[in-house]
Protein backbone atom coordinates (compact mmCIF):
# COMPACT_ATOMS: atom_id res chain seq x y z
CA UNK A 1 0.00 0.00 0.00
CA UNK A 2 1.16 3.30 -0.94
CA UNK A 3 0.84 6.97 1.62
CA UNK A 4 -2.21 8.84 0.57
CA UNK A 5 -2.03 12.53 -0.43
CA UNK A 6 -5.07 14.06 1.38
CA UNK A 7 -4.95 16.50 -1.01
CA UNK A 8 -6.24 13.89 -3.86
CA UNK A 9 -9.56 13.97 -2.40
CA UNK A 10 -10.23 17.87 -1.87
CA UNK A 11 -12.15 18.38 -5.29
CA UNK A 12 -14.94 15.78 -3.97
CA UNK A 13 -15.33 17.92 -0.86
CA UNK A 14 -16.16 21.34 0.85
CA UNK A 15 -13.62 23.14 2.15
CA UNK A 16 -15.18 22.82 5.77
CA UNK A 17 -14.45 18.98 5.32
CA UNK A 18 -10.63 19.42 4.53
CA UNK A 19 -9.52 19.20 7.87
CA UNK A 20 -11.33 16.19 8.20
CA UNK A 21 -9.62 14.73 5.26
CA UNK A 22 -6.20 15.71 6.61
CA UNK A 23 -6.76 13.97 9.97
CA UNK A 24 -8.54 11.00 8.13
CA UNK A 25 -5.45 10.61 5.73
CA UNK A 26 -3.17 11.01 8.32
CA UNK A 27 -5.02 7.97 10.35
CA UNK A 28 -4.37 5.80 7.38
CA UNK A 29 -0.78 6.53 6.42
CA UNK A 30 -0.15 5.49 9.96
CA UNK A 31 -1.58 2.36 9.63
CA UNK A 32 0.36 1.67 7.07
CA UNK A 33 3.52 2.43 8.62
CA UNK A 34 3.01 1.42 11.40
CA UNK A 35 1.14 -1.91 11.08
CA UNK A 36 -1.36 -0.97 14.23
CA UNK A 37 -4.80 -1.04 14.21
CA UNK A 38 -6.53 2.09 15.41
CA UNK A 39 -9.28 3.42 17.27
CA UNK A 40 -11.38 6.44 16.37
CA UNK A 41 -13.44 8.39 18.13
CA UNK A 42 -17.12 9.11 17.88
CA UNK A 43 -17.65 9.43 13.91
CA UNK A 44 -21.02 10.93 12.33
CA UNK A 45 -22.70 8.94 9.41
CA UNK A 46 -20.86 11.92 7.43
CA UNK A 47 -17.60 11.79 8.76
CA UNK A 48 -17.46 8.17 8.31
CA UNK A 49 -18.11 8.23 4.78
CA UNK A 50 -15.45 10.29 4.24
CA UNK A 51 -12.85 7.63 5.98
CA UNK A 52 -14.57 5.15 3.94
CA UNK A 53 -13.29 7.33 0.75
CA UNK A 54 -10.19 7.74 2.08
CA UNK A 55 -9.22 3.80 3.53
CA UNK A 56 -11.13 2.03 0.24
CA UNK A 57 -10.29 -1.46 0.08
CA UNK A 58 -6.80 -1.47 1.59
CA UNK A 59 -7.88 -1.29 5.52
CA UNK A 60 -10.85 -2.72 6.81
CA UNK A 61 -13.60 -0.56 8.84
CA UNK A 62 -15.65 -2.25 11.65
CA UNK A 63 -17.97 0.38 13.85
CA UNK A 64 -20.25 0.27 16.66
CA UNK A 65 -22.13 2.99 18.57
CA UNK A 66 -23.07 1.23 21.40
CA UNK A 67 -26.62 -0.42 20.26
CA UNK A 68 -27.82 -1.13 16.63
CA UNK A 69 -28.42 1.93 14.19
CA UNK A 70 -26.61 3.90 16.55
CA UNK A 71 -26.07 7.67 14.76
CA UNK A 72 -22.14 8.20 16.42
CA UNK A 73 -20.21 5.12 16.14
CA UNK A 74 -16.42 4.76 16.54
CA UNK A 75 -14.60 2.90 13.81
CA UNK A 76 -11.44 0.08 14.32
CA UNK A 77 -9.05 0.18 11.33
CA UNK A 78 -6.75 -2.77 10.91
CA UNK A 79 -4.58 -3.94 8.31
CA UNK A 80 -6.39 -7.46 9.15
CA UNK A 81 -9.53 -9.08 9.72
CA UNK A 82 -10.38 -9.24 13.40
CA UNK A 83 -13.16 -10.41 15.31
CA UNK A 84 -14.64 -7.77 17.64
CA UNK A 85 -16.50 -7.73 20.44
CA UNK A 86 -18.75 -4.98 21.67
CA UNK A 87 -16.10 -4.21 24.51
CA UNK A 88 -13.45 -3.80 22.07
CA UNK A 89 -14.91 -0.53 21.35
CA UNK A 90 -13.75 0.87 24.39
CA UNK A 91 -17.66 2.46 24.87
CA UNK A 92 -19.27 2.92 28.24
CA UNK A 93 -23.08 3.65 28.25
CA UNK A 94 -24.32 5.39 31.16
CA UNK A 95 -27.35 6.40 32.17
CA UNK A 96 -28.42 9.95 33.63
CA UNK A 97 -30.14 9.86 37.22
CA UNK A 98 -31.47 12.40 38.60
CA UNK A 99 -34.79 13.18 40.71
CA UNK A 100 -37.79 12.48 37.96
CA UNK A 101 -40.46 13.32 39.72
CA UNK A 102 -39.44 16.60 40.60
CA UNK A 103 -37.29 18.30 37.30
CA UNK A 104 -37.38 17.36 33.57
CA UNK A 105 -34.03 17.65 31.51
CA UNK A 106 -34.20 16.95 27.78
CA UNK A 107 -31.52 16.19 25.43
CA UNK A 108 -30.82 19.40 24.17
CA UNK A 109 -29.56 20.23 27.80
CA UNK A 110 -27.67 16.79 27.93
CA UNK A 111 -25.75 18.06 24.52
CA UNK A 112 -25.03 21.30 25.87
CA UNK A 113 -23.89 19.90 29.01
CA UNK A 114 -21.36 17.52 27.26
CA UNK A 115 -20.25 20.21 24.46
CA UNK A 116 -19.39 22.71 27.12
CA UNK A 117 -17.65 20.45 29.91
CA UNK A 118 -14.48 21.29 27.72
CA UNK A 119 -14.24 17.92 25.97
CA UNK A 120 -14.72 17.56 22.39
CA UNK A 121 -17.83 16.29 20.49
CA UNK A 122 -16.05 13.34 19.41
CA UNK A 123 -15.52 11.73 22.74
CA UNK A 124 -18.92 11.07 23.27
CA UNK A 125 -21.85 9.17 21.67
CA UNK A 126 -25.80 9.19 21.11
CA UNK A 127 -27.92 10.13 23.93
CA UNK A 128 -31.00 8.04 23.47
CA UNK A 129 -34.09 8.37 25.69
CA UNK A 130 -37.33 5.91 26.34
CA UNK A 131 -39.52 8.93 26.50
CA UNK A 132 -40.87 8.61 30.14
CA UNK A 133 -37.55 10.41 31.32
CA UNK A 134 -34.86 7.88 31.03
CA UNK A 135 -32.12 9.26 29.29
CA UNK A 136 -28.67 7.25 28.17
CA UNK A 137 -25.71 8.13 26.78
CA UNK A 138 -22.35 6.57 25.38
CA UNK A 139 -18.88 8.15 26.21
CA UNK A 140 -14.87 6.86 25.25
CA UNK A 141 -13.88 4.59 27.79
CA UNK A 142 -10.62 6.09 28.35
CA UNK A 143 -12.09 9.35 29.27
CA UNK A 144 -14.74 7.71 31.94
CA UNK A 145 -13.61 9.59 35.19
CA UNK A 146 -13.68 13.16 33.82
CA UNK A 147 -17.41 12.60 32.54
CA UNK A 148 -18.04 11.10 36.39
CA UNK A 149 -15.82 13.57 37.71
CA UNK A 150 -17.11 17.18 35.87
CA UNK A 151 -21.02 16.24 34.76
CA UNK A 152 -22.85 16.82 37.94
CA UNK A 153 -25.38 18.98 37.12
CA UNK A 154 -27.78 18.91 33.63
CA UNK A 155 -29.54 22.20 33.46
CA UNK A 156 -31.32 22.94 37.02
CA UNK A 157 -30.65 19.42 37.62
CA UNK A 158 -28.38 17.46 40.18
CA UNK A 159 -27.32 14.65 38.21
CA UNK A 160 -24.85 11.27 38.71
CA UNK A 161 -23.76 9.28 35.77
CA UNK A 162 -24.48 5.07 36.66
CA UNK A 163 -22.17 2.81 34.40
CA UNK A 164 -24.81 0.22 32.70
CA UNK A 165 -23.67 -2.30 30.69
CA UNK A 166 -24.75 -3.02 26.99
CA UNK A 167 -27.80 -5.79 28.33
CA UNK A 168 -29.05 -2.18 30.19
CA UNK A 169 -29.28 0.03 26.91
CA UNK A 170 -32.50 1.24 25.74
CA UNK A 171 -33.88 0.29 21.78
CA UNK A 172 -34.85 3.52 20.90
CA UNK A 173 -38.34 3.44 19.26
CA UNK A 174 -38.22 4.25 15.23
CA UNK A 175 -40.43 7.90 15.86
CA UNK A 176 -40.13 7.88 11.50
CA UNK A 177 -43.27 8.61 9.46
CA UNK A 178 -44.10 7.54 6.29
CA UNK A 179 -45.01 10.31 3.82
CA UNK A 180 -45.49 10.62 -0.18
CA UNK A 181 -45.02 13.89 -2.10
CA UNK A 182 -45.82 15.29 -5.92
CA UNK A 183 -43.20 17.42 -6.70
CA UNK A 184 -42.24 19.19 -10.13
CA UNK A 185 -38.74 18.85 -9.77
CA UNK A 186 -36.32 16.46 -8.23
CA UNK A 187 -33.75 19.29 -7.20
CA UNK A 188 -33.19 19.45 -3.59
CA UNK A 189 -34.53 22.66 -3.05
CA UNK A 190 -37.93 21.79 -4.61
CA UNK A 191 -38.08 18.14 -2.75
CA UNK A 192 -37.30 20.31 0.47
CA UNK A 193 -39.84 22.90 -0.14
CA UNK A 194 -42.48 20.05 -0.82
CA UNK A 195 -41.73 18.36 2.47
CA UNK A 196 -41.33 21.15 4.87
CA UNK A 197 -44.10 23.39 3.41
CA UNK A 198 -41.38 26.18 2.81
CA UNK A 199 -40.83 28.33 0.17
CA UNK A 200 -37.75 27.17 -2.37
CA UNK A 201 -36.98 30.85 -1.73
CA UNK A 202 -36.74 29.98 1.93
CA UNK A 203 -34.63 26.86 1.28
CA UNK A 204 -32.36 28.05 -1.01
CA UNK A 205 -31.44 30.70 1.72
CA UNK A 206 -31.09 28.03 4.25
CA UNK A 207 -29.19 26.01 1.65
CA UNK A 208 -26.79 29.04 1.11
CA UNK A 209 -26.28 29.00 5.45
CA UNK A 210 -25.25 25.82 5.41
CA UNK A 211 -28.20 24.65 7.49
CA UNK A 212 -28.99 21.68 4.68
CA UNK A 213 -27.04 18.70 4.48
CA UNK A 214 -26.95 15.96 1.51
CA UNK A 215 -25.94 12.29 2.61
CA UNK A 216 -24.75 13.88 5.72
CA UNK A 217 -22.15 16.67 4.17
CA UNK A 218 -23.25 20.30 3.64
CA UNK A 219 -24.13 21.78 0.54
CA UNK A 220 -24.18 25.22 -1.06
CA UNK A 221 -25.99 24.22 -4.51
CA UNK A 222 -29.84 24.47 -4.56
CA UNK A 223 -29.35 22.69 -8.12
CA UNK A 224 -28.59 19.28 -6.95
CA UNK A 225 -30.71 16.67 -7.88
CA UNK A 226 -32.00 14.31 -5.01
CA UNK A 227 -32.33 10.40 -6.06
CA UNK A 228 -33.39 7.47 -4.20
CA UNK A 229 -31.58 6.71 -0.94
CA UNK A 230 -30.52 9.87 -0.71
CA UNK A 231 -30.47 11.25 3.07
CA UNK A 232 -31.46 14.76 3.28
CA UNK A 233 -31.16 16.70 7.10
CA UNK A 234 -32.70 20.34 7.64
CA UNK A 235 -32.13 22.39 10.25
CA UNK A 236 -34.81 22.32 12.84
CA UNK A 237 -37.06 20.40 10.87
CA UNK A 238 -35.71 16.97 10.52
CA UNK A 239 -34.15 14.35 8.51
CA UNK A 240 -35.60 12.70 5.61
CA UNK A 241 -34.59 9.18 3.36
CA UNK A 242 -36.01 9.27 -0.13
CA UNK A 243 -37.04 5.84 -0.42
CA UNK A 244 -38.80 5.52 -3.95
CA UNK A 245 -39.26 8.24 -6.85
CA UNK A 246 -41.43 7.35 -9.83
CA UNK A 247 -42.77 9.37 -12.73
CA UNK A 248 -46.43 10.31 -12.79
CA UNK A 249 -48.26 10.77 -15.99
CA UNK A 250 -48.60 14.40 -15.74
CA UNK A 251 -44.98 14.63 -15.80
CA UNK A 252 -44.39 15.20 -12.31
CA UNK A 253 -42.61 12.92 -9.70
CA UNK A 254 -44.02 11.00 -6.83
CA UNK A 255 -41.51 10.78 -3.90
CA UNK A 256 -42.14 7.73 -0.83
CA UNK A 257 -39.77 9.08 1.89
CA UNK A 258 -39.05 8.42 5.70
CA UNK A 259 -39.11 11.34 8.01
CA UNK A 260 -37.83 11.83 11.53
CA UNK A 261 -39.43 15.16 12.37
CA UNK A 262 -37.64 17.73 15.05
CA UNK A 263 -38.96 17.73 18.10
CA UNK A 264 -39.78 20.84 19.68
CA UNK A 265 -37.70 20.78 22.72
CA UNK A 266 -38.70 22.49 25.84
Amino acid sequence: MQKRQASKFYPHSNQEERPVIDYFTGLFNQIIFKHEPILTDFLDPGKRAILKTIVGNDVFMQEYGGYPNAEKKRVYLSEEWVNLQPSDYLIQPYEIEYPQKFIKINHSAILGTLANSGIETDTFGDIITDENGKWQFFAKKELVDFFEEQITRIGRAQVKLKEITFKDVLVPEDDSTEKTEIVASMRIDAVLSSISKQSRGQIQKLIENHLVKLNWHDIADSNIMVKENDILSLRHFGRILIEDVSATRKGKYKVVLKLWQTKKRN
